[in-house]
């Protein structure tokens, strides 16, 4: 009995065994443990699209296994390390991660997170590295990752975080790495900031964070990289960045930081790139800067600094690249910049620098990039400039530099861009500028070059803008241009070009942009030209040109810009100009062309100026041209042979500034349509046969008589009260009679009012303008013998500085004995001078020309004032051209 208990009862502890055995098998593979169970839990709250997550099963024994999860290693193995990076993962980060408590490294970057990141993170005590970067997590950054003491690296950066850095980041004493740039984080940088002492890396551009920078930064003496570029931060920088020993990179740019740059920094004795530009510092360039003998980069570039370049800038021997642009700096260019061998670009344009450019400069045989435009600069450019090998951005212009133009310029150097433009150089354009076809852009305008353009730039394969304005260039128009493969502007204006425009230009089908106005073209314009169907601007103006406009040009479909004023083209326009529907600007004032103007025109839907003055176009005011609801600047028909009623339709054009209807033949009344011309600043209607009241708006109201003048039937103010029962009263015309006085008025007023109703704005046009006062006060054409200069301003200037500016200089015809009237004339022609500078910088705006105007009308007494004189002056600027720039803007940021 015994023995059968006994054999029982081990036979049921065998059982218990087996069925235990069985439990612990079941509670193994339906449950994991608790960090398999939180790691279910993460998975579950993601979106996985291409399966990377599919081996994570509860059925598995353990999650070391899994995809991404690293578990330590021995008999009871904890998740370790959980890398998800890269796996196309969204979907929002669960609480659950905090139950991962031995979790030493989390990287979840490159996916698409999004929601907040949970502050259960906190729980993960064991945490040393967290990459969150380049997700979509939105929210604050949770006060409870100051929980995480053995963080080492937290990496937020490319997200869309918001709220302020918590002050809490400052117990993280192993942090060396804190990456939260291009987020939407705001407020300051906490002053615990002070107590990282292992803080290497600390980048958060691309912000909104605002306040000054801590004073404590100063005690992060581990800090190498400091990126804070692109926020608000305002303030001074503080002196204690000169306890950075360690620092290499100081990157703070693109933000309001003000006051002095710190001489401390010149302590910094590690530092490698010194980025400050794009701030509000002022004050001198601290000399202890060139204490930093590790120095490469320094851009501090686009603030407020003044004072001189310090000479002990030369003693940066390791620096390659320096921008101090845009700044208020004076004094001479330092030649101890010429001991930085190692220099590749050097920009110092848009300062106050005086002095000539060092020769020592050409010593800098590493010398990539050199701009030095926009400055007082005078001498000639350095001869020794032709033997910088590396050279191939030079950028010159806008100083007074003289002298010729370095003759091997371009033989020893894979020249890319030459801007030497508006300065005093003479002689010749150098003749290997080209030599290795590497040039795009050679821009040499407003300058006292002469000759012809060399065969090496004619031949220049690689060329794309050649711009040669405002110089005494000669020869025929340079048909081998035409056979460049790049090329997409030529700009050749106010030249001593001269000859017809070859049929050759059929080849110029990549030209985008063609100028020659202001030489000495002549003959016919060739049907050729119908063959640049890229073409967006075409200036012809103030040529020699004849014949009618070829019908071909319609062809050239890309038109904004069509100026072929001040020519001698005559017929009629060809009907077909109405397709091109991508016109902007259309200028044909100054001509002999006739006949009707094409209906067609009506449909330029984007025209916003259209110059028909000076002409002999007749027949009646097509009444389409009311449809063109872009005119905005001006609409000028004047001094034609126009007939007919002024077409009510033109009431329609709500935008139109300046309406110039004067000089014509035409009838009937002034439409009533016209009070809806809301936009409008002035307008002339005189010295045709208009009759009836003026529209009753207060522009018409209050304009002086002359706008209307030479009308017998208007009436109404200012004119005077309509009579019903009598004709009403006569308005005066300047062309029956008055006296020399009266005439003298006349030229003054008109070169007002052409101020305002031609718009001129561009530079260019502003010398045109000044070329139409000289016209008007001496009498004179534009054009003149060569024994007289050649041109009208160049007769003007020798006579000035023959005769000094006398009386004799003013029209003969008039009669020049009242000393009043005299010396108003002359100061209109001094402001005449201005405006035909050769420099377009020395040119005024037409806001100014028009102010100078005003002036001297109020200092010369009883002149009466211009129509327009009354009228609020608008900023006058273009509708800019889409392909419209200064200069290459190929600066390096």
């Amino acid at each position: 009995m015994s023995k059968a208990f006994e054999v029982r009862r081990a036979l049921e502890l065998q059982f218990a065994r087996i069925l235990l055995a069985l439990a612990l098998l079941a509670s193994i593979s339906e449950g994991l443990n608790n960090e398999g169970l939180c790691l279910l839990e993460l998975k579950k709250s993601m979106q996985d699209g291409f399966d990377f997550l599919g081996n994570w099963k509860s059925s598995d024994q353990t999650p070391c296994g899994w995809m991404g999860v690293n578990c330590s290693s021995g008999y009871d193995p904890v998740v370790k390390g959980l890398d998800l990076s890269s796996l196309n993962l969204s979907g929002v980060l669960s609480p659950s991660i905090g139950g991962l408590v031995h979790l030493t490294s989390l990287d979840l970057s490159d996916n698409g997170f999004v929601g907040g990141i949970p502050k259960e993170i906190g729980n993960c005590w064991s945490l040393e590295r967290i990459y969150l970067n380049n997700n979509k997590f939105t929210g604050q950054i949770p006060l409870e990752v100051g929980k995480l003491l053995n963080l080492t690296v937290l990496n937020l950066c490319n997200n869309r975080i918001s709220g302020p850095i918590p002050d809490e980041i400052g117990n993280l004493s192993s942090l060396a790495e804190f990456v939260v740039y291009t987020n939407n984080i705001t407020g300051s940088i906490p002053h615990s900031f002070g107590n990282l002492k292992n803080l290497v890396t600390f980048r958060a551009g691309q912000n909104d964070i605002s306040g000054s920078l801590p004073a404590e930064i100063g005690r992060c003496e581990s800090l190498q990289l400091l990126g804070l570029a692109q926020n608000s931060i305002g303030g001074e920088l503080p002196k204690e960045f000169g306890m950075l020993q360690s620092l290499t990179d100081v990157v703070l740019w693109g933000n309001q930081v003000s006051g002095f740059i710190p001489k401390e920094l010149g302590n910094c004795s590690s530092l490698e790139t010194i980025a400050l530009y794009q701030n509000n510092l002022v004050g001198p360039l601290p000399p202890e800067i060139g204490n930093l003998k590790s120095l490469r980069k320094l851009y501090i570039y686009r603030n407020g600094l003044n004072g001189t370049i310090p000479r002990e800038f030369g003693n940066l021997s390791l620096a390659s690249e320096i921008d101090f642009s845009e700044n208020y700096l004076t004094g001479e260019i330092p030649s101890e910049i010429s001991k930085i061998k190692g220099l590749t670009l050097l920009y110092l344009f848009q300062n106050q620098l005086t002095g000539v450019i060092p020769n020592e400069l050409s010593g800098l045989g590493n010398l990539t990039k050199l701009d030095l435009s926009i400055n007082n600069l005078k001498g000639p450019i350095p001869d020794g400039f032709q033997y910088l090998t590396q050279m191939y951005q030079l950028q010159l212009f806008d100083n007074s530099l003289s002298g010729s133009i370095p003759r091997g310029l371009g033989l020893h150097s894979r020249l890319w861009v030459v801007d030497l433009s508006d300065n005093l150089l003479t002689g010749r354009i150098p003749p290997y500028i080209c030599r290795y076809s590497n040039l795009i852009l050679l821009n040499l305008e407003s300058n006292d070059l002469i000759g012809n353009i060399p065969a090496g730039v004619l031949n220049c394969k690689s060329l794309v803008q050649l711009r040669l304005v405002g110089n005494m260039l000669t020869g025929s128009f340079p048909s081998q241009l035409c056979s460049l493969p790049n090329l997409s502007a030529i700009e050749l204006d106010q030249n001593k070009f001269t000859g017809p425009i070859p049929p050759e230009i059929r080849n110029c089908q990549k030209l985008q942009r063609l100028h020659i106005s202001d030489n000495y073209f002549t003959s016919e314009l060739p049907k050729e030209i119908g063959y640049l169907s890229q073409l967006v601007t075409f200036n012809t103006s103030s040529n020699l040109l004849t014949g009618r406009i070829p019908p071909e040009i319609v062809n050239c479909k890309m038109l904004q810009r069509l100026d072929l004023s001040r020519n001698r083209f005559m017929g009629t326009l060809p009907n077909e100009l109405g397709t091109l529907l991508q016109l902007e600007l259309l200028r044909l004032s100054e001509n002999n062309f006739t006949g009707n103007i094409p209906a067609e025109l009506g449909n330029l839907s984007h025209l916003t100026e259209l110059q028909m003055g000076a002409n002999l176009f007749s027949g009646e005011i097509p009444p389409e041209l009311g449809s063109i609801s872009s005119l905005q600047i001006a609409m000028n028909l004047s001094f034609n042979n126009f007939s007919g009623r002024i077409p009510p339709a033109l009431g329609h054009l709500n935008m139109l500034e300046f309406l110039l209807l004067n000089n014509n033949h035409l009838t009937g009344e002034i439409p009533s349509t016209f009070e809806s011309l809301s936009s409008l600043l002035g307008c002339n209607f005189s010295n045709n046969d208009l009759t009836g009241p003026l529209p009753s708006i207060p522009l018409f109201q209050n304009m002086e008589i002359s706008s209307f003048i030479g009308n017998k039937g208007l009436c109404g103010r200012p004119l005077g009260g309509c009579n019903v029962n009598s004709s009403p009263q006569s308005v005066p015309s300047l062309a029956s009679g008055g006296t020399q006085r009266s005439k003298i008025v006349t030229v003054i007023a008109a070169a007002v009012e052409y101020a305002y109703t031609m718009k001129v704005t561009e530079k260019c046009d502003i010398y045109s303008y000044g070329v139409v006062l000289l016209e008007l006060l001496t009498g004179r054409t534009p054009v003149q013998s060569l024994d007289q200069g050649g041109d009208l301003v160049t007769w003007v200037r020798h006579y000035v500085q023959d005769h000094s500016l006398t009386s004799g200089i003013l029209d003969s015809r008039l009669n020049l004995q009242d000393g009043l009237l005299v010396d108003h004339m002359l100061n209109v022609l001094k402001i005449a001078l201005i405006c035909t500078s050769m420099s377009p910088f020395d040119r005024p705006s037409i806001r100014e020309v028009v102010l100078m105007l005003i002036e001297s009308n109020e200092q010369d007494g009883d002149f009466p004032p211009s129509p327009t004189f009354n009228l609020h002056l608008k900023d006058a600027t273009d509708p800019p051209l889409k392909d419209d720039s200064r200069y290459f803007n190929i600066i390096y940021r």
